[in-house]
């Protein structure tokens, strides 16, 4: 490590010269990593140690960093650079830094120990980071076009003859997406938020905590040295950045994940308040978890619970913003749930050096951290509530040779259980301790619990441990509005269950009230907040053009070749066949009824039928009309169509009698190359009319088209 943590701005990696004293004063060792609190700074900088030694490890300093310059590259050369790829190219290289962080993840696992974290820790940071990468990857390229626009929604019809349509298209915002990151994952905290705006589109400036930073730092120097980062879609900013909301404007996008009452402040900068800069924030809860009144000593959901709250308690020491804060257990089960709480840290829990061999939870991730929570801890005792498990002295911690001590210069915390006789005390649902703390109460009545819940103000999660359908149902219909993630915890899916405090890639993070009211990850969702949503308003010809998508009334061409016979590197989109027709008889409806199986009456009984207040009498099977069409377009020959892999959007308009004929028109509607193969998919916009040009069917047909040619 040298002597100052560098920076990477302006593609190249950057140190201060001469960093003058106090330069860590917005940047402190508590969980917002933004607060104005004092950290250890000198002449040289902000100091920053190992979290089990005291050891110093590198001092951190921006003096003399040009942010605003950094900023302008981003939203010029990154922007241009991420610009010029499509959602799959983009989603393509999301899979790359995967791989290449996956393969010198060694290398990470012994830096992020000097933080305090455990092998299991480093898991959840390291390889839980990489996994939202590889998962972005895949989404990208399996929901996303491969495209520079999304198309959200139907069209709608603006005018009766078609020639006036709406739709909504999502576009990427011209600025930089900068992230304020906590200490407690300086690697996942990082990747979560890159993810999704890489794909976007946008490019990155990573802010990370000064206590952890360096951990990030290692990050971004592994995806620098691959080669494979677009110029300018990421940079970091190792140390304090005060004047960052006065050089953001409108286009620019702020992540926060920290403290409620420092995004509170942020928020209310004019840059957000008025200069139309987006920020959103995922921000410390007091997250519960309910015990049901069903899930006695002795059942699974009981030992669950258990096992769920020690680990929520000693993962990451604690340092987790979706931690079990509030332990909700029914009055009879309270001290049943204390002894068993102590029994499993008794057996499971070593507390020390996590390079030290048998170690299961590590410190703090700085003395000033471990400081505070002990600080928080005493709160929570004024305020009613009285420790039951572990204690706020120094504790005895494994070293890294194996010896057991006091260990002073480590940010070490027991595990603390406190137990709260009113629960209506105002302490347990206010103030935090980021630690490996959480607070037991009690209740008597289903409603009582979902009521303490609330009390929270807003959570990240909360977990309803019971095998009771209708007390889960009843708890969960309270509680939703309160929170961004639920999870019902039971015997069935005890032992696959991710876990309280694991968020997933594909499901929101981010919760109401306290915990920020914003929202991160969630799939897809996460990549349009990093983009504009526009409606757009125009013909059928305009929106082709701008969406990469045919619309009903632009243009369709046809050369007389059949568009089956061409590949991907020949067809375009609005070719279309317009297939001869065919006479649907009764003894066709018949043969296909007795042949399927589907004899349900509308198909063969007249009278029955015309009773029906949607048929005139017998008529055709929609299967039979959609296999019927599929033989009118058709090419049979080989050729550079491999597969039809599906139908999707498939409506029955006009029913078809006896007697009726059909035709087809098959539009190719969206192309879409495959980055990793040698063929893509056609969406194929296909069209059922009867005899008097009314719509029968329509649906979209799914190919599988070579690139190229045989």
């Amino acid at each position: 490590m040298t002597d100052f943590l560098p920076s990477y701005v302006q593609g190249a990696w950057w140190t201060p010269a001469a960093p003058s004293t106090g330069s860590g004063t917005q940047d402190s060792g508590t969980q917002d990593g933004w607060a104005a609190e004092p950290v250890e700074a000198s002449s040289k900088g902000t100091v920053v140690r190992d979290a089990s030694t005291g050891e110093v490890i590198t001092r951190v300093s921006t003096d003399g960093l040009d942010l605003a310059a950094a900023l302008e590259y981003a939203r010029t050369v990154g922007h241009a650079s991420l610009a010029a790829l499509t959602f799959h190219q983009r989603a393509l290289l999301l899979k790359q830094f995967a791989l290449a962080l996956t393969a010198r993840k060694d290398e990470l696992y012994a830096v992020s120990a000097r933080t305090g974290a455990t092998k299991a820790d480093s898991w959840v940071d390291i390889d839980g980071g990489i996994g939202v990468l590889f998962s972005y990857s895949g989404k990208g390229r399996r929901e996303l076009p491969n495209s520079r626009v999304y198309v959200d929604g139907p069209v709608e019809a603006l005018s009766k003859d078609g020639s006036f349509l709406g739709r909504h298209v999502y576009t990427t915002l011209p600025g930089v997406a900068v992230q304020i990151n906590a200490f407690n994952f300086p690697v996942w905290g990082a990747l979560e938020k890159l993810a999704p705006a890489f794909l976007a589109g946008m490019p990155t400036l990573v802010k990370p905590a000064t206590p952890t930073g360096y951990l990030a730092e290692a990050m971004v120097r592994i995806l620098v040295g691959s080669g494979l980062l677009p110029e300018g879609s990421l940079q970091l900013v190792s140390g304090s950045v005060p004047d960052l909301f006065e050089n953001l404007r409108l286009g620019d996008l702020v992540g926060f994940t920290g403290s409620a009452s420092t995004a509170q402040a942020l928020r209310q900068h004019p840059s957000v308040q008025t200069g139309g800069v987006r920020f959103t924030a995922e921000t410390d809860s007091i997250n519960a978890s309910v015990l049901g009144t069903d899930a006695t000593e002795g059942t699974p959901e009981f030992d669950a619970y258990v096992r769920q709250l020690v680990t929520e308690m000693t993962t990451k020491a604690g340092q987790k913003c979706t931690a079990i804060r509030r332990a909700i257990v029914p009055t009879g089960s309270a001290d049943a749930v204390i002894a068993a709480v102590q029994a499993r840290i008794d057996q499971r829990t070593v507390l020390g050096d996590p390079r030290a061999e048998g170690v299961t939870m590590g410190p703090l991730a700085s003395t000033a951290q471990r400081d505070e929570v002990l600080r928080q801890v005493q709160k929570l005792v004024d305020g009613g509530g009285r420790i039951v498990l572990g204690t706020l002295e120094d504790p005895d911690v494994r070293l890294a040779d194996g010896t057991t001590a006091e260990a002073p210069d480590g940010a070490f915390v027991s595990p603390v259980l406190l137990r709260f006789d009113d629960a209506q005390a105002d302490a347990v649902h206010s103030v935090e301790a980021f630690g490996p703390v959480s607070s037991l109460l009690t209740y008597d009545t289903t409603a009582q619990a979902a009521s303490l819940v609330n009390r929270g103000g807003g959570s990240l999660v909360t977990s309803i441990a019971t095998h009771d359908p209708a007390q889960a149902v009843e708890l969960a219909t309270r509680i939703a509005p309160f929170n961004g993630r639920m999870l019902l915890l039971d015997r069935d899916d005890a032992r696959t269950s991710t876990g309280h405090g694991s968020p997933m890639p594909g499901l929101v993070h981010g919760g109401p009230g306290r915990a920020g009211g914003g929202e991160e990850l969630g799939g897809i969702r996460a990549v349009l907040h990093h983009m504009q949503r526009t409606a757009v308003q125009g013909s059928p010809e305009m929106l082709t053009a701008l969406t990469g998508v045919w619309h009903a009334g632009a243009a369709a061409h046809s050369d007389g070749r059949h568009p089956f016979r061409k590949s991907l590197a020949e067809l375009r989109i609005g070719e279309q066949i317009v297939s001869a027709s065919r006479e649907v008889t009764l003894e066709d409806i018949e043969t296909f009824a007795h042949f399927t199986g589907d004899t349900f009456y509308a198909h063969m009984d007249e009278k029955a039928a015309a009773a029906n207040p949607f048929f005139p009498g017998r008529v055709a099977h929609g299967y039979l009309l959609v296999s019927w069409a599929a033989g009118l377009f058709v090419d049979p020959e080989p050729g550079p169509v491999l597969a039809n892999y599906g139908l999707e959007n498939l409506r029955f308009i006009t029913p078809v009698s006896p007697g009726d004929s059909i035709r087809v028109e098959l539009t190719a509607k969206q192309i879409t190359p495959r980055e990793t193969d040698e063929y893509g998919e056609v969406r194929w916009d296909a069209v059922i009319r009867n005899q008097n040009d009314e719509t029968v069917a329509t649906y979209d047909v799914l190919t599988l088209v070579s690139k190229a040619s045989a």
